[in-house]
């Protein structure tokens, strides 16, 4: 059962590629969300913009290091660096990386400026003095980067999506729906990563601006992605055809299904919805209860990914 739901004739894109649309998802989500509560007036103090500094790039790095040693050839993947194809969705989605990797930094340095001049003093590098005076000059431009990093970030939660609808040969995955999907769980990855790694981590307060802020999107994002999941299979079983037997493969029965069913609902979504309403709103927001929320909703949005990716080449046109 194990090894037939892994390994099948039509499977072309498998685990690794997963972690990979998971980890994109965590960077587009926490950008998101520290550039709206940048908005707010919080700064380098939050435990969620910390957060975000960490595993915005770092998730970025780890996705694109996993996908290129996935590849068949991974020492041409330069190429894809610099040789643009725009007719290609790989190609596109590496000149969004670099993009949105140069704003990210861009903004990241200006949100840290007086962290940043600290080290360089404290470190005594004379040399690299200049970088102030770079800072200084993105720190006017904030009004431009905010909204462009905003902007780049929802493109890439979105590219997610899009990279599995282009295998047009699979019915569940040439799905329109799907970019939006991945949009609403990388953000509902975002809330959660950056809850965790800021209580643990950065030992924020359960109860501060920034943890607060964040936390008041998940039941709304947690709504739309139920509504987004329904419209997904709705759209399969009105497709008829292949398009409805894709659903029944995924949802029906089988392996996938238990995964769907008991891991992406039950253990991903409903289980931190009810610990959530267990107890005093106090409770809520103590630290080991947010970071055991936001772990299963991690695990939860993992085996989403690792869901739609593996039922959706059960079944091909």
């Amino acid at each position: 059962m194990w090894h037939d739901a892994f390994h099948f004739d039509s499977l072309v894109w498998d685990g690794p590629i997963a972690i990979y649309l998971f980890l994109l998802g965590i960077s587009a989500g926490s950008a998101t969300l520290s550039v709206l509560l940048r908005r707010q007036g919080a700064g380098s103090e939050s435990g969620i913009i910390k957060a975000t500094a960490l595993l915005a790039p770092v998730s970025v790095v780890l996705g694109l290091l996993i996908l290129i040693f996935h590849l068949a050839r991974p020492w041409t993947f330069w190429k894809l660096m610099f040789h643009y194809q725009f007719d290609s969705v790989m190609s596109m989605g590496v000149m969004l990386f670099q993009v949105y990797m140069a704003v990210l930094f861009a903004w990241l340095a200006v949100v840290f400026r007086a962290e940043i001049e600290a080290l360089r003093r404290q470190l005594l590098v004379d040399k690299l003095a200049f970088v102030d005076g770079l800072i200084g000059w993105l720190t006017r431009l904030e009004w431009l980067l905010a909204p462009l990093l905003l902007l780049l970030a929802v493109l890439l939660g979105a590219y997610t999506g899009f990279l599995l609808s282009a295998l047009k040969t699979y019915p569940m995955l040439n799905n329109p729906i799907l970019p939006a999907l991945f949009l609403v769980s990388g953000i509902s990855s975002g809330v959660a990563s950056t809850i965790l790694l800021a209580v643990t981590l950065f030992r924020e307060d359960g109860h501060s601006r920034g943890v607060s802020f964040v936390h008041r999107f998940e039941q709304p994002i947690v709504a739309i992605e139920l509504f987004l999941l329904l419209c997904f299979f709705t759209g399969l079983y009105f497709g008829g055809g292949q398009r409805e037997a894709a659903m029944w493969a995924a949802i029906g029965g089988g392996f996938w299904s238990q995964v769907f069913w008991f891991g992406v609902i039950g253990l991903g979504i409903l289980l931190p919805q009810l610990l959530g309403l267990v107890g005093s709103p106090a409770k809520a927001h103590q630290p080991a209860r947010l970071a055991l929320m936001c772990s299963l909703s991690l695990v939860g949005i993992l085996l989403l990914r690792y869901f739609i990716l593996y039922a959706g080449q059960m079944t091909v046109m």
